[in-house]
């Protein structure tokens, strides 16, 4: 199935009426977002030789059948790239017992062998990098790609998955002092 971009289309009140009278300024906006309960996982993404890694909280199931997941992924991001030329993408979810990993992953990664930033990876199903610590995975094929602005929401069919510890917690961006989300900022 071909990936599918769409373009968003922008609802109008109905006439005469008013939605907001004025807008909340950024700060506000950045404090509640950021209280929105997000997972934190690392997104695996390949096209031809080239590997990658990043650290995503966008993330969410958007159907039952198909099961569809969808990822926020800043165009601007190599992972972006990559998903959107290789067709594909992972959803590895880590222990919140072991958050650091997420820092390691805030910048293209790094590929030695079938590693990525150090941490051991093996190939999926598509060819996109599965991580071996995850403690569940999800690859998924590209089914649709919104861009809504400063990020495009990639929305794939599971394709494989798997548990590695499913006693484990997965980690959310709470766990840890990160933040993201709100309103664009120096470096997003």
């Amino acid at each position: 199935m071909a990936t599918k971009m769409c373009t968003p289309v922008r609802l109008e009140p109905p006439r005469g009426v008013s939605l907001w009278r004025r807008m909340p300024d950024d700060e506000l906006i950045n404090r509640v977002t950021w209280k929105i309960p997000n997972a934190l996982a690392l997104i695996g993404s390949r096209h031809g030789d080239t590997w990658n890694g990043m650290t995503a909280s966008w993330i969410t199931q958007v159907s039952m059948e198909p099961v569809l997941i969808g990822v926020g992924v800043d165009n601007k991001a190599v992972t972006h790239r990559l998903i959107r030329d290789g067709g594909a993408f992972s959803v590895n979810l880590w222990s919140a017992e072991d958050t650091r990993v997420f820092v390691k992953f805030s910048k293209p990664a790094e590929k030695t062998d079938m590693q990525l930033n150090g941490r051991p990876i093996r190939e999926g199903v598509t060819g996109v990098p599965i991580f071996e610590e995850a403690v569940a995975w999800m690859e998924c094929a590209v089914r649709h790609a919104i861009d809504f602005g400063t990020h495009t929401f990639f929305v794939g069919e599971i394709v494989d998955c798997g548990i590695n510890d499913d006693e484990a917690r997965p980690a959310a961006i709470s766990d840890t002092r990160m933040k993201y989300g709100g309103v664009k900022r120096g470096g997003h």
